[in-house]
């Protein structure tokens, strides 16, 4: 792979107007499909779930009740307007209920306002039990893309004056929370990005190279996610994750590039013959680190979730434009560079021990770190997993639920008439809808009845309807709770034991609530199973590359630490609310089922490129015959400045998206802040190189019989320092440049 990969580096340095134009026909290709096909296809993005018992009772519902919607009816467009009095005044005192009907009549003239319900109508009532709350339905008609912002507005303005006698907020999801723009946050980041690359290279055209690249694969990349959603719908999350991961690697990628082009300057090689090396070492271990990230996001398919596939299908086409970039299109900015790459200073005179970045003249405290870490490898691995551990302990208190209801800003007054229904009204908003089969059901309904109303958490029972064939029933079942509380999973499960107790009768529980239930415990489910191929995948991964089996056991336990740290720390903050101050994004809810997945996924593939970077460099010192407290110290030194830089870089740019109001997005930024972190400098930086100390030659062990069947991959580019049969000079004008 060295000498092809060589090959494309020679060859984009040397033909850049090929290179250009051939990204160029593939922007404009993307944004031809998302321009054709946007007009096409609407709406939002429909997500597909495994059957669920939930999901498959749902379905024998519309078979048995073909008018029933299990909880699903979304046909009509509804508000609901909920009113509370001020003080202990009852909505059916006189002059309360008086004004109250002067609110409701007044809300008619709402444009786009076909109805008004009476919360105060005697045949259906829609007051709290202590008479102090009356919830109204606005129902709508003639909403279109274009007015539904401009209705809301005006509900959200006439309830502020609803608001001048009764506590007024409105609920329900009639429209779709906004998708947050490109923030002053991530722009900050992206900044200090830049910084950190400048004070890295000491160029600022070199830092603006690499940027560039970066930049450019994102816009490629975000065009590619949009044309695949303008054929099939995805999440604006799926957007999100895809430029937050191909920015970061986008600019981790092109860095290690960059700096082993450098060094080759400094070696005293030409331009072109640089590129070619660069491209052929760094850019071997490049390949072999995107592959891990896209194969690990690629993977998230396996959970059958559509919109967790999109996310990992976009994060991967993001890292793979990422990767084809820093070959390709960074080759043809380096020969326009050429030695303007390099500091100003080092221009004239190249010495190469003396000057180089990685060399341990420039590099006092890594050397410092690396011999305290080796010195004393017990204290050191003893402190790095007991600070890691007081992070990961709020992941013993991690909650999570497959979709918050009430709209993702708790402030919001969606969220506040929300919480008003469930403490008012109980889980009116989230029944349980108990699907009854068997023979002769009609008579057998009210002892159905009467046993769930004998359950905990249960506040109302009611019987909707039986089929003419008296061979199934429905029974409404209103929770206690709402649809993300304790007591309402434990009431499904409670449900579904119970049809044991009466003979002859099966049960079978769905609707909205329990199908979010349902859904949250496969998504727990394919976690584990997910962890398990994560981590199988790890292990075979790294014995390939290292050809040992305890360096692998040991970079496999360091990232399982880094996901712990990860899920820790977002859970103090999003499920504790720690950083509410700081963090726009809302907080105190339940952690989103699908946020750990995606975490597991993503740190996997970033987890494996620190290993690569770093330990690649120690194994190469340790194979060339040093002692292996030599070799450790030796390899730290040479490869932690980059890998501090790539870490800081990509720290900074997560950062930024944790920035963002959306939940989603922000809650996978943060965890990624923290596991980038972890994994980087006390995973990587303390553990790996403690244990590689403490287990000497032992570290490196392969079992003869592995040793023989294990492929010898060569991701340092060593094979670029052995005679390649290719005519030299005139075929390869970089060979005679270099001369």
């Amino acid at each position: 792979m060295p000498h092809l990969l060589a090959m494309v580096g020679r060859f984009s340095a040397r033909h850049p107007v090929i290179v250009i134009a051939a990204w160029l026909v593939a922007f404009a290709a993307l944004t031809g499909i998302t321009a054709t096909s946007s007009n096409s296809t609407g709406g939002t993005a429909s997500v597909s779930m495994p059957s669920t018992p939930a999901s498959e009772a749902f379905d024998i519902v519309h078979e048995k009740f073909p008018s029933k919607g299990g909880g699903r009816d979304t046909t009509g467009k509804t508000l609901q307007l909920v009113l509370q009095t001020r003080g202990n005044a009852k909505v059916t005192d006189t002059d309360t209920a008086a004004r109250l009907a002067r609110i409701l009549a007044k809300a008619e003239s709402i444009p786009h306002v076909s109805d008004v319900s009476d919360p105060l109508d005697r045949a259906h009532p829609f007051i709290s039990a202590d008479g102090t709350t009356a919830v109204a339905i606005l129902s709508f008609e003639g909403l279109t893309e274009e007015n539904q912002e401009r209705v809301y507005d005006d509900v959200l303005a006439f309830a502020h004056e609803a608001g001048a006698s009764f506590r007024a907020e409105v609920g329900g999801e009639l429209f779709a929370d906004d998708v947050p723009e490109f923030g002053a946050g991530e722009i900050l980041g992206v900044g200090v990005a830049f910084l950190v690359l400048f004070l890295t290279f000491g160029s600022l055209v070199a830092a603006g190279a690499n940027m560039l690249v970066a930049f450019t694969g994102v816009g490629l990349s975000t065009v590619g996610v949009l044309a695949y959603g303008a054929i099939n719908p995805i999440q604006p999350t799926t957007i999100t994750l895809a430029t937050m991961l191909g920015l970061a690697v986008g600019i981790d990628y092109s860095l290690f590039i960059l700096t082993r082009f450098r060094a080759e300057l400094r070696e005293g090689r030409g331009v072109q013959d640089a590129i070619g090396r660069a491209t052929g070492s760094a850019g071997t271990a490049v390949v072999f680190a995107g592959l891990t990230v896209i194969i690990a996001l690629a993977g998230l398919s396996v959970v059958g979730i559509s919109f967790i596939r999109d996310m990992g299908l976009a994060g991967a086409f993001g890292v793979l434009i990422a990767v084809l970039m820093a070959l390709t299109l960074l080759p043809v900015l380096l020969r326009a560079l050429g030695r303007r790459a390099l500091p100003r200073r080092e221009r004239r005179t190249l010495a190469p021990a003396a000057t180089s970045p990685t060399g341990p003249g420039r590099t006092p405290f890594l050397r410092k770190w690396a011999v305290l870490v080796v010195g004393r490898p017990v204290t050191s691995l003893l402190s790095a997993v007991i600070v890691i551990a007081i992070i990961a302990i709020p992941t013993l208190s991690m909650r999570t639920a497959s979709n918050v209801p009430g709209g993702i800003d708790p402030g919001s007054t969606q969220r506040h008439a929300y919480n008003l229904i469930v403490d008012k009204f109980g889980g009116v908003q989230s029944p349980l809808i108990v699907l009854v089969r068997g023979q002769d059901v009609a008579q057998k309904i009210a002892a159905v009845e009467a046993e769930l109303r004998e359950l905990d958490g249960v506040r109302l029972v009611s019987t909707g309807a039986v089929t003419k064939q008296d061979d199934a029933a429905l029974v409404t079942v209103i929770p206690d709770g709402g649809p993300i509380d304790d007591t309402t999973e434990t009431l499904v499960t409670d449900v579904r034991d119970h049809a044991r107790t009466i003979g002859g009768i099966r049960l079978d529980v769905t609707g909205e609530t329990a199908i979010g239930i349902d859904n949250d415990a496969m998504l727990h489910d394919a976690l584990i199973e997910y962890v398990i191929i994560i981590v199988g995948l790890s292990f075979i991964l790294l014995i390939v590359m290292f050809r040992s089996i305890l360096v692998p056991l040991i970079a496999t336990l360091g990232y399982l630490l880094s996901v712990g740290a990860s899920f820790g720390a977002s859970v103090a903050v999003f499920q504790w609310g720690w950083l509410d101050p700081i963090i726009p994004a809302p907080q105190g809810d339940p952690m989103l089922s699908v946020l750990p997945i995606i975490l597991v996924g993503v740190l996997f593939g970033l987890a494996m490129d620190y290993q690569v970077f770093l330990v690649s460099r120690i194994e190469e010192t340790y194979r060339k015959g040093l002692p292996p407290k030599d070799a450790v110290i030796t390899g730290f030194v040479k490869s932690a400045p980059v890998l501090v830089a790539a870490a800081a870089i990509m720290t900074f740019v997560f950062a930024g998206f944790a920035s963002s109001p959306m939940a989603v997005a922000a809650s996978i930024a943060f965890g990624l802040v923290v596991g980038v972190m972890v994994d980087a400098f006390i995973v990587r930086m303390v553990i790996m190189p403690a244990m590689l100390s403490l287990l000497g030659h032992a570290a490196w062990w392969l079992p003869k019989w592995l040793d023989r069947i294990v492929p010898r991959l060569d991701t340092e580019g060593h094979a670029l320092d052995r005679p390649h049969p290719i005519a030299p000079d005139q075929d390869h004008p970089i060979l005679t440049h270099s001369r």
